[in-house]
């Protein structure tokens, strides 16, 4: 048996010593006169770079910088013929080692604002080179990308926030970039791996374009995330609370004429606190210069509460003439009673307010407004574009 084991372990080692020994030598022969300044093709045909993306987490998403940050498995798959060989294995799996050592894509994110290439504990890259000559080229990023945004219709809006990338320095007659499994699969964004809390991530719309600039025209890949806000948060913190207000302020309707400082007091209390919900309701946005959605509503309801205070008159009711007392018109204050505009304040403040909100949110609630991707077209581009919806 002791005789058998040995005779086993040696055949093992010597199999795993020998296999060892080939890649060695498949490796060394790749690399004898290559040269990693070149691009495959160099000074022939196009190279062509395949890539697609598998989002692990995307967000957060702030409204005051206009940017959204995603964490991600980017890859990237082209041909080198220079990297063919035979041998034992079909695919050589390769550490990040090996990638300083070949030609890579110069590839660089048009719209980020800060890029992160994860190194620990290890530089997180995958890298395999197949016997064909194809190379998998696998990297872990986090990204942070600016994403324009329209909010006329916060914060019942939609953006659709772009991704761009392309190579800094081939031009497209030179390396091109396509998406590796088409322009519905290529970027998978899993639902467990969202951690949005304003938004919901609805889709991608994927595309490639042909940059344009002094220097060239480039190829370039874009992926636009389709965002839509969340109201539920709004709702509870903002609208419900200003709706609450309004109320309250119609409430100085039902007060007798002749208590001025309870109406002066509810008047000028509920017009302070519209003013604390307005200036709270602005500081999670942008300092933009046009009205939003939110905006319009806290105007008119502060125009209702402003309403409701100006309306009041407390000036006393003159006395009948037959009490008049020498030359004297004495001022002698309503004791009781109900002034005729109040009854019709009554009727048409709710009716007025209760208007305006159907209005509003039948406008905002049944209109589109995610908003269209945007795309730099040349006159020599063709464009294709997918929308997935996860």
């Amino acid at each position: 048996k002791a005789l058998l084991l040995l005779n086993y372990y040696v055949v093992v080692y010597g199999n795993e010593r020998t296999h060892s020994d080939n890649i060695t030598r498949i490796l060394d022969r790749l690399l004898d006169g290559y040269d990693n300044r070149l691009r495959p093709g160099s000074g022939g045909g196009v190279t062509e770079v395949k890539t697609d993306i598998f989002v692990t987490s995307f967000g957060p998403v702030s409204d005051v910088e206009m940017e959204y940050t995603m964490d991600m498995f980017f890859r990237q798959m082209w041909v080198d013929e220079r990297l063919k060989f035979e041998g034992p294995t079909e695919i050589l799996r390769l550490n990040n080692l090996m990638v300083d050592k070949i030609w890579t894509p110069d590839t660089f994110f048009r719209n980020s604002k800060k890029s992160i290439s994860h190194n620990m504990t290890t530089p997180n890259k995958l890298f395999r080179i197949m016997q064909n000559g194809t190379v998998l080229y696998t990297m872990r990023l986090t990204i942070s990308a600016e994403c324009p945004m329209q909010l006329e219709d916060f914060p019942m809006d939609g953006h659709a926030c772009p991704l761009r990338f392309g190579s800094y320095a081939y031009t497209s007659s030179e390396i091109v970039f396509t998406w590796r499994k088409g322009l519905s699969a290529s970027v998978d964004c899993p639902k467990e791996s969202m951690s949005l809390l304003q938004y919901d991530l609805v889709g991608q719309a994927l595309s490639s374009e042909i940059f344009k600039s002094n220097t060239g025209h480039y190829s370039v890949q874009v992926v636009h995330f389709l965002l839509q806000r969340k109201l539920g948060y709004y709702l509870i913190q903002t609208y419900i609370p200003l709706i609450m207000v309004v109320v309250l302020s119609q409430v100085s309707f039902w007060i007798n004429k002749e208590s001025v400082p309870a109406r002066t007091v509810a008047g000028i209390t509920t017009v302070l606190t519209m003013t604390t919900l307005s200036i709270s309701a602005r500081q999670s946005l942008p300092k933009v210069s046009y009205a939003t959605a939110m905006d319009w509503f806290i105007a008119v309801c502060f125009g209702f509460v402003a309403f409701a205070l100006v309306e009041f008159d407390p000036s006393p009711v003159p006395v009948p003439i037959f009490l008049q007392q020498g030359s004297a018109f004495p001022q002698i204050p309503q004791l009781a009673g109900t002034s005729p505009i109040d009854k019709y304040a009554r009727i048409l403040f709710p009716m007025a307010f209760g208007l305006f909100n159907l209005v509003y949110w039948y406008i905002y609630l049944a209109k589109d407004t995610m908003e269209k991707p945007r795309y730099f077209y040349t006159d020599l581009e063709l464009c294709f574009v997918s929308f997935t919806h996860v």
